[in-house]
């Protein structure tokens, strides 16, 4: 039966019976494409290109509202601009989201008894792209049925070999010509399952009820070259004229403390620089 048949079928309008066909047209007839605008005599000439990128969503599960927010509002700029007779593009797509991802699987294997490390490796990936295959299809079988008006033979995913080759070689290339380097910085470390660095956005931070701990560690000088007493003693620091001092919520790790860092211009600090502090 065809689309029009089952159209005048309908006594009311259920788009639940009709929007797939609806798509299925749009999609067959490349609609969508920009090649077949301009084939189709739906351009107008000399006009303005108009091309849109979906922000990938995550493979971590299927789409939520949020995202349908977002497709509904690039689809609609998408489709305003098709009807001003522009050529247009709206290019699909999915996000690997790194340790997300392996965060979901890990989950689901614990369901089933099963540990990353225990399977190794190789097994572990093979794990995560099975996921990835189910949950790219169902964010696809999503996306089509709000009715994404975007060309779905230039889908991408962020771990397509062409996608991988350009982020090392724009990472290179920049490196070469010192826009970008390598240097030390503080970073979120989970040293539990994960073993990795986490990024300020893949970590959600916590407030508690602590304490606010002031140390002076005692720098090393004339008059002050060691303890001159036991911890606690109240002379353990007998003799030293300058002190840094440093808060924390973390005393307990005083006695792992091996130096004290500080900016070199700093109005009170700087000139300690190069100076030993005694623990």
């Amino acid at each position: 039966m065809s689309f029009k048949e089952k159209v005048k079928e309908l006594s009311t309008f259920e788009p639940q019976k009709i929007e797939h066909d609806i798509y299925a047209y749009w999609e067959k007839e490349g609609f969508f494409r920009p090649e077949k605008q301009r084939e189709l005599g739906l351009v107008k000439p000399a006009s303005q290109r108009f091309c849109i990128t979906l922000p990938p969503p995550n493979i971590t599960g299927q789409l939520h509202l949020g995202h349908a927010l977002t497709i509904a509002i690039e689809d609609f700029m998408t489709r305003y601009e098709r009807l001003q007779q522009r050529e247009t593009l709206f290019v699909p797509g999915s996000d690997h989201a790194g340790i997300a991802t392996q965060n979901v699987v890990e989950r689901e294997l614990n369901k089933q008894n099963i540990k990353r490390k225990e399977i190794g490796r190789d097994k572990f990936i093979e794990k995560v792209w099975e996921w990835k295959k189910k949950y790219h299809a169902r964010i696809t079988e999503q996306s089509k049925r709000l009715g994404m008006s975007c060309d779905w033979t230039r889908e991408r995913f962020t771990l397509d070999e062409n996608l991988s080759r350009a982020v090392r070689t724009a990472f290179v290339t920049l490196y070469k010509r010192g826009l970008i380097y390598r240097g030390k910085y503080m970073v979120n470390w989970c040293p539990g399952r994960c073993e990795s660095a986490i990024s300020d956005l893949e970590s959600i931070p916590e407030e508690e009820q602590s304490s606010l701990w002031y140390i002076k560690y005692p720098i090393a000088g004339k008059t002050f070259k060691q303890p001159a007493g036991e911890w606690g003693s109240g002379s353990w620091a007998k003799g030293a004229t300058e002190f840094i001092e440093v808060a924390t919520t973390r005393p307990e790790t005083l006695l792992g403390d091996s130096g004290v860092a500080t900016h070199g211009k700093h109005p009170k600090y700087g000139k300690l620089v190069g100076k030993k502090a005694i623990l």
